[in-house]
């Protein structure tokens, strides 16, 4: 089994790296900021990417805004040239796979689209899987709705639940309570069909500067573990992000696809940022910028390995 001391620290990026790379996917928590705190070193790093005609996109798994509202943080930490284009957020990874999910017709005339079948989705997360489900024009309850209700725990109490709802959507959720748990578990075992839809298994992000907190899978695992159901992943290390940006990209072919080879994937994470570049083709960097620290990975056997690791995406343009 691999370990770290079989990985090639990024020493001469100009002919291990970026000569080869057409395409940078960047992760955005602990690869481009901490919190609110913009890493050293990422606007000149971005600005000689752009000059060299590389194509960046920021590929993240934080489902708490819209691409719109990570546009508008980019903006207030000094980088407003990133369009929403360039942004893939695992919340409008969820809008999106329902926008193109095909469901059967209830008249057994063939399929429909999730909008034309007139269901609905429950949200447990914030507000930006709610904002990318209106762009989408997908109907939906839950969310920030439901951050202050309690069910009554009466004898004969319980949760009334809609039995058009289709699919359940779970994402980091600061507000999560008994009550959403309750109605999500409702929907995913009593309506038949009802789709379990994760935007992520992030076991912990960096949501300050100042520390490591639980992340979204937690919320993923509190409905897996009341349903026994095992949920559709849509944000990294799931295909459906890259096969996106391929479709833009113009380039064809599945994971052995020759243009894959000229992308990269540049994460803090193992278990979602490289797993998602290995299993799709891609070439990865894990940086030690984030919550992977190189301690950690030298003393621990492994068998999600990157092709290259740095101290930070500073180190692409070394000095």
């Amino acid at each position: 089994m691999a370990t770290y001391n079989d990985v090639p620290k990024l020493t001469n990026p100009a002919e291990n790296l970026l000569d080869g790379t057409d395409v940078f996917l960047f992760d955005i928590d602990g690869v481009i900021w901490k919190g609110d705190s913009l890493i050293d070193g990422i606007p000149e790093t971005l600005q000689k990417l752009r000059a060299a005609n590389k194509s960046i996109f920021f590929v993240t798994n934080n489902s708490t805004k819209s691409r719109a509202s990570i546009q508008t943080k980019f903006a207030s930490l000094g980088l407003p040239d990133v369009p929403p284009e360039e942004i893939y957020s695992s919340s409008y990874a969820a809008a999106a796979y329902l926008d193109q999910k095909k469901m059967d017709s209830p008249t057994g005339g063939g399929s429909m689209t999730f909008r034309e079948s007139g269901k609905k989705v429950y949200v447990v997360g914030e507000r930006g899987i709610c904002d990318e489900l209106d762009r989408h024009s997908i109907p939906w309850i839950g969310g920030p709705n439901d951050d202050n209700k309690t069910p009554s725990m009466d004898s004969g109490g319980m949760v009334p639940h809609d039995p058009d709802v289709a699919a359940v959507v779970v994402g980091f959720d600061r507000n999560i309570n008994y009550y959403k748990m309750q109605y999500a578990q409702l929907c995913i075992n009593s309506n038949p069909g009802c789709e379990f839809i994760a935007t992520n298994l992030d076991s912990t992000a960096h949501l300050t500067n100042a520390q490591v907190w639980a992340a979204g899978g937690t919320m993923v695992g509190a409905i897996k573990g009341c349903t026994g159901r095992e949920p559709t992943v849509v944000g990294k290390p799931s295909s459906l992000l890259i096969d996106s940006i391929c479709g833009i990209l113009g380039l064809e072919g599945g994971v052995g696809g020759t243009g894959r080879k000229r992308i990269c994937m540049v994460g803090d994470r193992l278990d979602t940022d490289v797993l998602f570049g290995r299993d799709n083709g891609l070439k990865t960097v894990l940086v030690l910028s984030g919550v992977t620290t190189e301690e950690e990975v030298r003393r621990l056997e492994n068998n999600i390995v990157p092709d290259f690791y740095a101290d930070s995406i500073k180190d692409f343009f070394m000095e």
